[in-house]
């Protein structure tokens, strides 16, 4: 047979000036000799021995050369100086693998030796270590303290990346001397020390209780800055440790003495107690008589929006005033602004017919100057220019947490407000039902009226999973949202409740099959449904921003996403944030892709604020498409002699897959600036964020890197916060009495189509109708979905102009034969399906 290698050549590395051996090994092989760099070596170089195998009775035969240093030195080729052995035997010749031969050395001096740093308690530590050129490479090993350091052993530590030395929540053990060991089969090198220290800045405690008022009339109160004290070099409290202020509100009583100035001045007080007293019982008063169901404005007040209108009053015959006790100047002229949407200029009589709300007449009036008023809405944007005609909402096209562009005026909130540790609400809820919100995070829900039995009051929470869901998706499968739970479990309604989720898709059917997915008490997941299929047992109502779900059974839910196509959007909000590095000279920007649900950013939110890292610019939304193609990260425009990037990359790639299935946790790349003089206090760049073949969003950065200096970026924010629970009728926009008659109206079917199929219509909801069929009030269905979908705007003005369409379209029906309208009408029955 041809030559079978036993061992082959192994590359090698020439240590000094000490010789190398390689040696070669066949079977069965009459000779054996080597060949270096394609010339043949010379056979008195070689060194053979030759044996027999006790098995096959074959000839073995093994050889030996010496390879020196001169002689690698002396090669100069494209390639390392290499060797491979050529055995015979009488049907031909074989030939090894090729081994590299290497001179072996470590240089001096580290390419990059860790600075020192300070850094605040919880913040993190970037020590940096490049090792000195060698072959073969160097391996790293850090010592603390002259220990080595085993980050197998601390969660806490990485010594992974590159060589760098990374603590990801600083402790004050980190405290010490760390020192990077460079080492390979030549020598061993240390580098310089960094000293690290971690310091702890006091927080003030909180104020004593003031003092007792003294003979001057003041009293004090002293905090300590023990809460924790300064270590390490922790900056001192900021403020003042003591605290005086008058304790009389200004009456001073020093001098008094006489008995009958102090009773001037008790009689004073109690004269001032008796007017609170007398003021908070009136306004309780006229708060009790304005409830709903008692002063409320005729309904046919929801009929539209802004304009000014003039009537004489008249004693009789008045059909807009409905309570006759009521008795009108019968010669002054009074100028009401009411909701009146006049779509047509030659439009301008005052709709007083109340046909349409025949079935409830006992409403009385409450003449006011604003109708919006008497609608329970105490502030209202002004209307200008006609009102929408047509179907409405045409979408709710408000981003949730997105920032207006340079609008910093109103609806803004400082990073400051938002907290995760509240992703939990609980409130307790009777037959009014309410509301329920999870601050700044997109996340509530609604109990309808009378969802819950009559004198009967549970207990419900609304909860979000933080981080990672329990819910992992198969294949292309996407999270779209939180994971949101709400219960107790065991409970049942009798009308269905509201839960809203967030979502960050581009809603297309075309592009996504979006599911609802429900977990089971076993701990799996189950699909519910999917949003675009007709059921009963449930209704999804898909915004561009939040999906608006019907339910009639608590537990945890979570939106899934099948793309159908490479077209299909998963909406990204990037943020930028930066904060001044340990080494005053470096200055750290991290670049979060998130997916844009509030929840998503209040998280990365927190966890900055942990790092000390300030948002740098007004996030902005990316659309990522499941294409396949993968995400760079680049910084850009650095300014040249100020500041360098480091090290030495200003572009990061990120697979698709990475960002496709990130879930809730946000993806983060981390940039690292250093300037050349600590002079430079200002930073001016740009950071790209790009997906291959895909969008492309441009963020840029003007900002001072000195704390003191920085303007507050703000963000747009729904005012949520303050009201994660609302019980009864304030939580509703619609009054419960306006409600009412509006069900009574549209739950009876009627020939001319003014039932509840066209209140469904007017607010843009056009499939599925067979769940609200299915309802014992179909028309209150719907009026909870739309309370759940304008919980933030509460647009009654909209409203109001989708009935007076509906009264419009009626009262020109009515004026047509029954033969005419009948064909429409029932064609639109047809359509739906009823």
């Amino acid at each position: 047979t041809l030559p079978h290698f036993m061992e082959e050549p192994d590359d090698a590395y020439i240590i000094k000036s000490n010789p190398i051996v390689l040696r070669c090994k066949a079977m069965p092989a009459m000779q054996i000799f080597f060949k270096c760099n394609g010339e043949w070596v010379h056979q008195n170089e070689h060194v053979s021995e030759e044996s027999m195998d006790e098995t096959t009775g074959l000839k073995v035969r093994e050889v030996f050369i010496n390879v020196t240093r001169q002689q690698v030195e002396d090669f100069h080729g494209p390639e390392d100086y290499w060797c491979q052995c050529v055995a015979w035997s009488h049907l031909g010749t074989s030939k090894s693998r090729k081994a590299s031969v290497r001179i072996a050395y470590l240089r001096k001096n580290f390419e990059q030796d860790p600075q020192g740093k300070e850094v605040p308690i919880e913040g993190m530590i970037v020590l940096h270590c490049r090792p000195p050129e060698g072959v073969p490479a160097a391996e790293v090993e850090w010592l603390k303290n002259e220990e080595p350091i085993d980050s197998n052993l601390d969660e806490n530590i990485d010594t992974r990346a590159d060589h760098n030395l990374i603590i990801r929540q600083a402790r004050l053990s980190d405290s010490g001397n760390y020192t990077c060991m460079a080492a390979n089969i030549v020598a061993k090198r240390r580098s310089m020390s960094a000293t690290v220290v971690v310091y702890v800045d006091g927080n003030w405690e909180v104020w004593s209780e003031w003092s007792v008022c003294s003979p001057e009339c003041e009293h004090l109160r002293v905090r300590e800055c023990i809460a924790p004290p300064p270590r390490n070099g922790g900056k001192y409290c900021e403020g003042l440790s003591q605290e005086s202020e008058n304790c009389t509100e200004g009456l001073c009583i020093q001098d008094i003495e006489t008995a009958s100035d102090i009773a001037l001045y008790s009689g004073l007080g109690a004269a001032v107690i008796a007017v609170a007293v007398l003021v908070v019982g009136v306004t309780l008063y006229r708060r009790s008589q304005s409830e709903y169901g008692v002063d409320v404005i005729d309904s046919s007040a929801l009929t539209g929006g802004f304009q000014t209108f003039n009537f004489k009053t008249v004693r009789q015959g008045n059909s807009l005033l409905l309570n006759s006790s009521m008795q009108p100047d019968l010669t002054v002229s009074r100028t009401y602004s009411g909701p009146i949407c006049l779509q047509d200029p030659l439009d301008k009589e005052l709709m007083t017919e109340s046909s349409l709300f025949n079935p409830l007449s006992d409403i009385k009036v409450k003449v006011q100057s604003s109708f919006m008023v008497s609608l329970g809405v105490t502030e209202r944007a002004e209307y200008h220019g006609k009102a929408h005609s047509g179907t409405f909402p045409h979408g709710n096209n408000r981003s949730f947490g997105t920032i207006q562009a340079r609008n910093k005026a109103t609806y803004i909130q400082n990073l400051s407000s938002i907290s995760t540790s509240e992703l939990k609400t609980t409130a307790i809820f009777g037959h009014l039902g309410g509301r329920l919100v999870v601050p700044n995070t997109g996340v509530s829900l609604l109990i309808p009226h009378g969802a819950i039995p009559e004198e009967t009051s549970w207990e419900i929470y609304l909860a979000i999973t933080q981080r990672e869901s329990s819910l992992q998706p198969e294949g292309t499968d996407v999270l779209l949202g939180p994971e949101v739970t709400c219960g107790p479990a065991d409970l049942s309604v009798s009308t269905p409740f509201a839960l809203t989720i967030p979502h960050c898709a581009e809603v297309n059917s075309e592009h996504w099959n979006i599911h609802l997915k429900k977990r089971t008490q076993q701990g799996k997941w189950e699909e519910v449904m999917s949003v675009e299929e007709e059921t009963t047992s449930c209704y999804c109502l898909l915004d561009p921003y939040a999906c608006h779900i019907l339910l009639n059974s608590f537990g945890t839910y979570a939106l899934i996403g099948e793309p159908i196509s490479d077209c299909a959007v998963r909406q990204l909000k990037v943020a930028v944030f930066g904060c001044l590095s340990c080494n005053s000279l470096d200055y750290n920007l991290r670049v979060y892709c998130m997916d844009n649900t509030p929840c998503a950013f209040q998280e990365v939110v927190s966890d900055e604020r942990l790092q000390g890292g300030q948002l740098l610019e007004e996030p902005k939304l990316l659309h990522f498409k499941g294409n396949t193609f993968s995400l760079q990260i680049s910084v850009l425009d650095i300014p040249p002699f100020l500041w360098r990037i480091k090290p030495f990359t200003a572009c990061q790639e990120v697979p698709f897959s990475r960002v496709w299935r990130s879930g809730r946790a946000p993806l983060h790349c981390a940039f690292s600036l250093e300037r050349y003089t600590p002079a430079t206090t200002q930073l001016s760049c740009k950071v790209c964020v790009r997906q291959v073949k895909g969008h492309e969003q441009i963020l840029q950065i003007q900002t001072s890197i000195l704390e003191n200096e920085r303007e507050t970026i703000t963000f747009f924010a729904h005012d949520d916060s303050n009201f994660p629970a609302q019980m009864g009728p304030k939580a509703f926009k619609i009054p419960y009495s306006i409600r009412q008659r509006i069900c009574a109206t549209f739950d009876t079917p009627n020939a001319k189509g003014k039932d509840w199929q066209m209140l469904a219509q007017k607010n843009s909801i056009n499939r599925n109708l067979s769940y609200f069929a299915t309802q014992s009030s179909p028309s209150a269905v719907i009026l909870d979905l739309w309370e759940a979908r304008h919980q933030h705007d509460g647009d009654l003005d909209s409203l109001a102009c989708a009935l007076e369409e509906i009264g419009r379209t009626h009262s020109k029906i009515s004026d047509v034969t029954e033969t005419e309208i009948e064909e429409p009408d029932f064609n639109y029955s047809r359509q739906n399906g009823l």
